[in-house]
């Protein structure tokens, strides 16, 4: 929540309300895309869109958006680990 310099970031509730109603528009969107058969694209659609949502939180309610960069490279490389570990599982489903 600090940077550097010891500065607070203090959101405004317009900004958090913003973020708060995205984030509600995008779980009606994830209902509604499984409402759709998209075949294999399902799970791609909802994990983009569950990836969106998770950023969302990270970035703004987690403060991740005002850390310093060494913070950002370790928690995307985090992301980047665990997008292959689900890949090599749909790998590994796809061809059983």
């Amino acid at each position: 929540m600090h940077s550097e310099n010891g500065d607070h970031h203090i959101l405004s509730y317009r900004l958090l309300v913003g973020i708060w109603a995205a984030l509600l528009v995008l779980t009606v969107v994830t209902v509604g895309a499984a409402e759709i058969n998209f075949g294999f694209l399902n799970v791609v659609i909802a994990l983009t869109i569950a990836t969106s949502k998770a950023l969302l939180v990270v970035l703004i309610f987690m403060h991740l958006r005002y850390e310093n960069r060494t913070f950002h490279i370790m928690v995307i490389t985090t992301f980047v680990i665990l997008a292959i570990f689900i890949g090599l599982t749909f790998f590994d489903t796809a061809y059983r």
